[in-house]
């Protein structure tokens, strides 16, 4: 059974589905109505398409046997035992079960003047934009917003704006091609980092779209960032392109560790002869889960 093709056409953003252990689970982040929505959403679309499942006390919902043994409770305790003691580390300071934190940057909002009624649409490559123009003030809730991802789209609708789209292919080139249709004949503002490594805007323009731009936030590194000790077989979690060219100013590689990166884009930016594993979503949460798979 390929439940994969079985939600697909529900367009989840809250939550997101673990192959390996053939779970629904949601982003702990949050907890607000739109959850409960979307968990209904899931449950009353998986019964009428009569899929077994199992609604775990997290409101996670499993796709395995229905009956549970004392030793698949075991089992699943010594997994958890197992993922406790991982060396999986996060580059930043979001909290992610199994994950330690090494963080490497800090985000400087910079405050624009932006009158937001002359566009009729929002571009958001990240959940940093969305960060910073709520930062601007509460008039771009009022907009159309487009998000590259479930994790940016997330945010738009937990501070109150008016989510009309969330990108598929998760990336910034292959996002900017699926606004194409969405964003003809649009007034469009992109709203963005000081750097940015994929040429969104670019391909906007080029192919008709009437884009504007605002840089809205930079990305720094910390320079006072505390060296922790990473010991052998650590798994490590680049989320940005900044956080590989951070990591290396601070350490040097051991053939040990793992490098997981988040995306494409991201993978490109690894020195010579190191090879990252990519997630399957662009998320932390996939990321670590990512991590744990791995021997």
């Amino acid at each position: 059974m390929n439940i994969e093709k079985i939600i697909n056409p529900l367009n989840l953003i809250y939550y997101e589905y673990d192959k390996k252990t053939k779970t629904l689970f949601y982003d702990t982040n949050y907890s607000n109505r739109f959850i409960e929505l979307e968990f209904f959403k899931i449950t009353y679309h998986l019964s009428k398409q009569r899929i077994k499942f199992k609604v775990l006390k997290d409101k996670s919902i499993e796709f395995t046997k229905q009956k549970f043994s004392l030793r698949d409770k075991f089992e699943k305790l010594l997994k958890y035992i197992d993922n406790k003691k991982q060396n999986i580390y996060l580059l930043n300071d979001a909290k992610v079960k199994f994950a330690k934190n090494i963080p490497l940057f800090e985000i400087k909002y910079i405050k624009q003047n932006i009158n937001f009624s002359d566009y009729d649409a929002l571009v958001f490559s990240s959940k940093n934009g969305v960060l910073a123009t709520e930062n601007i003030g509460k008039e771009w809730r009022k907009v159309p917003s487009y998000a590259i991802s479930e994790q940016t789209a997330k945010l738009i609708k937990d501070f109150g704006g008016h989510l009309k789209y969330a990108g598929k292919q998760r990336h910034g080139d292959e996002f900017a091609y699926e606004l194409l249709d969405e964003l003809k004949g649009k007034r469009v503002l992109y709203l963005r980092a000081k750097e940015v490594v994929s040429n969104m805007l670019g391909i906007l323009k080029d192919n008709g779209i009437n884009c504007d731009d605002a840089v809205v936030y930079e990305n720094h590194f910390k320079a006072q960032a505390e060296k922790k000790a990473l010991p052998k077989n650590s798994k490590i979690i680049f989320s940005s392109p900044s956080t590989v060219r951070y990591f290396f100013k601070l350490y040097t590689w051991d053939e040990s560790y793992k490098a997981i990166s988040i995306g494409n884009t991201t993978a490109k930016y690894f020195p010579e002869g190191i090879k990252p594993i990519i997630a399957e979503k662009t998320s932390l949460q996939a990321c670590v889960n990512k991590a744990l798979e791995l021997e």
